[in-house]
């Protein structure tokens, strides 16, 4: 068992790890690194959400969650799961409004000028969004108050690999070697690695694979940025989602729905995220297309407007979209598993943390939240399907050498 004077060292200063060097740290854990390849941070529980730390962060402008008139089944089916599972949570019921056509659509957000045709599902007045670089950013400061170590950038940061030792019941994670052949010892690795899991880790074989969303955005006048203040996050699940522009910034984000895109190891049947960020800067055809659509049906002035920072963004994926928090069987408790984000686990950042504390203070040392325990990996040799079967994903997953735009190559 890992004493509170121990040092542990935590891989990655994401969302997963920042939330866990900070709990880690609140509960009396005195000796906690983190180690980023990132030279700054940020680099991907609604009653959380509302404490003073993370409160200037989370903006509670309301869910617009609707489909199109042109929705496939699957998509209305699993508006309609999420829609009877808000209606069931006491809390959140009175907050939910029926939207049963575009005039009410309207109603709930009178910037949508568009004509959304068919559009139906509901607005949950409960829900919001939170600013995931300042929330990255704010918490990494209260860490280091808190006494947590960062090494961050190549040269310091970037962990090359695991160094393990041999015992007799198996084997022991000993520490982390740097890519500058340092090694650094501790007596727990916490591995919290976004999409780079796998390298570090391959004894997660075909379990956890990265896969990426797109992500574009739209510049917007001073003007453009006001009166869109305040906008639901707005939702078609067959299309695509926005939420209201950053004041800072004056850029209005928007993400595509759709399966997903992988980058397979043809030799492992392991996909990895790239190594260049390079190699995912573009926005894939189709992607852009969708995008189109969805401003055309809310906001038409800007449906021809050109996208600016375009990029893939690359998570940890896994076939049910439950996450895996646990240690690594065989390992003497010594390395323990953050991962599975799936793209919707920042909403958990205030609390992630707390379910590694939970873990490491767990009778027998068991993950006792069991869905998310260590699952074996599939057979080798036999290719992943990662996101038709997911109930809440509409389109299926493509491979990166598939639609990688004219000139680039696969690295």
């Amino acid at each position: 068992m890992v004493s509170k004077s121990d040092p542990i060292i935590i891989v990655g200063g994401g969302a997963f790890g920042l939330s866990t060097a900070l709990h880690l740290a609140q509960k009396g854990y005195t000796n906690v690194s983190v180690y980023d390849k990132d030279d700054h941070i940020p680099p991907a529980a609604i009653s959380a959400w509302k404490t003073p730390l993370f409160a200037p962060y989370f903006h509670q402008t309301g869910f617009l969650h609707c489909v199109s008139g042109e929705a496939p089944e699957k998509a209305v089916g699993t508006l309609n799961r999420f829609r009877a599972s808000a209606e069931r949570n006491s809390q959140i019921k009175p907050h939910v409004v029926p939207i049963q056509h575009s005039e009410d659509a309207r109603q709930a957000c009178w910037q949508l000028d568009g004509p959304m045709a068919g559009w139906h599902g509901y607005l949950n007045r409960f829900d919001g969004y939170a600013h995931s670089g300042a929330a990255l950013a704010g918490v990494y400061r209260a860490a280091q108050a808190a006494g947590v170590r960062f090494f961050l950038g190549e040269r310091n940061g970037a962990v090359e690999e695991i160094v393990y030792v041999s015992k007799l019941e198996g084997k022991k994670a000993a520490g982390i070697r740097t890519k500058n052949g340092r090694f650094h010892p501790s007596s727990l690795v916490i591995v919290a690695a976004g999409a780079g899991v796998g390298r570090l880790v391959p004894q997660l074989g075909q379990t956890v694979v990265a896969k990426s969303w797109s992500v574009a955005h739209v510049h917007l006048s001073d003007e453009e940025t006001s009166a869109l203040r305040g906008i639901p996050v707005t939702y078609a699940r067959d299309l695509g989602f926005f939420f209201e522009p950053d004041p800072k910034t004056n850029l209005l984000k928007m993400c595509p729905m759709g399966g997903g895109y992988i980058n397979t190891d043809p030799k492992t049947g392991v996909s990895h995220a790239p190594e260049s960020l390079k190699e995912s800067a573009f926005l894939p055809q189709e992607d852009e297309t969708q995008l189109r659509k969805l401003l055309a049906q809310t906001l038409p002035s800007l449906a021809d407007r050109p996208f600016v920072q375009k990029s893939l963004c690359w998570f940890a994926d896994t076939s049910d979209s439950d996450f895996i928090i646990d240690y690594i069987p065989g390992m003497s408790d010594s390395i323990i598993v953050m991962s599975g984000d799936s793209g919707h686990g920042f909403k958990m950042f205030p609390i992630v943390g707390s379910w590694v504390t939970d873990m490491l203070e767990a009778p027998g040392a068991q993950q006792p939240v069991a869905r998310w325990r260590w699952k074996q990996p599939p057979s080798q040799g036999k290719k992943g399907d990662w996101g038709g079967d997911v109930s809440w994903r509409v389109g299926e997953t493509k491979e990166l050498a598939a639609i990688l735009p004219p000139k680039a190559s696969k690295l």
